[in-house]
């Protein structure tokens, strides 16, 4: 019996020393990571003023509205307070100033303007600054004014309010 041509190619491989090829491996592995740090930004977006306009020296409790806008980090815990203004000692005393003479005014975090709505800048228990937490997008927050009343001279008056962000 004569080989077949395939037996015979084995048989070359075989005395050549040379075997069918085979694949070898090795692996190994490695960590991918990022520390993601919490941020509130207060600033990117200009606030709007709260603006109670031109009013009669007989009005009675004006009101109208700003807005800030703030953009945290998702599930970040943030508090927003504002200051006395430059011509208040306490938040319930702020001021609009033309020269000597002042109106009062007063803001809040709801559009109820309750007294329990004031706005400051204590955190805690009592605090009377508004709280929220960060959804990764710019949120508008409202900021709501009155005026109890334009029964002053006549002037362009005006104060100037500080938002903080704490987080």
């Amino acid at each position: 019996m004569r080989p077949t041509p395939t037996c015979l190619f084995i048989a070359v491989l075989a005395l050549a020393g040379v075997g069918p090829a085979s694949a070898a491996n090795d692996t190994t592995q490695f960590n991918v990571t990022i520390t993601i740090t919490s941020v509130c930004d207060i600033h990117t977006v200009a606030p709007t003023n709260v603006n109670f306009g031109s009013v009669a020296s007989t009005a009675t409790n004006v009101d109208q509205q700003g807005q800030l806008t703030i953009n945290c980090t998702p599930g970040t815990a943030y508090t927003i307070g504002l200051d006395n203004g430059q011509n208040g000692t306490d938040v319930n005393s702020r001021k609009m100033a033309s020269g000597a003479n002042l109106v009062p005014y007063q803001l809040y975090r709801a559009a109820a303007r309750g007294a329990a709505d004031v706005w400051g800048s204590t955190a805690g228990v009592g605090g009377n600054v508004l709280a929220g937490s960060g959804t990764g997008a710019a949120v508008n927050v409202p900021v709501y004014g009155r005026t109890p009343s334009a029964n002053f001279p006549t002037g362009t008056y005006n104060d100037v309010v500080t938002a903080t962000v704490t987080y």
